[in-house]
């Protein structure tokens, strides 16, 4: 049975449009054009941070955070860069007594946003950053299980990337679900690894309750 469910947070809670729009003006490239060359490198299976050196070849993605900061152009997200069925999703496994998580890729700046936004919403908020190991590394998911109070058999770990998500989240022992939205999950999506590994696919999280539900009733 599913008894916890943790979600990644870029692309599968915050939808991060604006953000690397951002990026795009920091650099001074037009933003269709680093959207283009984002979609291009995900597309090869490149890591994200390539699409940086690109434009700028020996850009520091930690040291151009720390500029921008000091710029006062730190990186920023809210309420308003959730995507519209996060707090209604969050509510109903909440009601239904799941034990609900967030953890992602995130600064610690980032960490701190997420618990300003959902500290009464979820039972653990953690960051990459905080615990010194980043998806796709086995330690990230092996410290996700260490907290939540279920075995990994028990843990849903719902993400946008077959890569860092679904594919390191099943070799810890957890259920996965793939979220069809943003770069990765729109270009992923239609791949055999996509479209056979996780236990749910979906197109909005509200789908997971009543998918939830169902399985833990066959698991009966």
């Amino acid at each position: 049975m599913i008894r916890a469910v943790v979600f990644d947070v870029g692309e599968c809670l915050v939808d991060e449009t604006r953000e690397y729009g951002t990026w795009a003006d920091w650099l001074g490239v037009p933003r269709h054009t680093f959207a283009a060359m984002f979609g291009a490198v995900i597309a090869q299976g490149r890591d994200y941070r390539d699409v940086f050196q690109e434009f700028e070849p020996g850009f520091d993605l930690y040291e151009q955070r720390e500029a921008r900061a000091a710029a006062g152009q730190p990186e920023a997200f809210d309420e308003t860069d959730l995507y519209s069925d996060v707090r209604p999703a969050l509510a109903q496994l909440r009601s239904a007594g799941i034990w609900l998580g967030i953890a992602g890729n995130q600064t610690i700046r980032a960490g701190g946003i997420l618990r300003t936004l959902f500290a009464d919403d979820v039972d653990l908020i953690g960051t990459s950053d905080d615990w010194g190991a980043s998806k796709p590394d086995p330690e990230f998911f092996i410290r996700v299980a260490g907290i939540v109070p279920y075995e990994p058999g028990e843990i849903l770990y719902v993400g946008d990337r077959v890569d860092n998500d679904l594919r390191p989240g099943a070799a810890a022992g957890m259920y996965t679900a793939l979220i069809r939205r943003g770069p990765w999950g729109t270009i992923q999506w239609n791949t055999e690894e996509a479209k056979k590994l996780p236990t749910f696919r979906v197109e909005s999280l509200l789908e997971l309750p009543d998918a939830i539900a169902d399985f833990n009733a066959s698991a009966r």
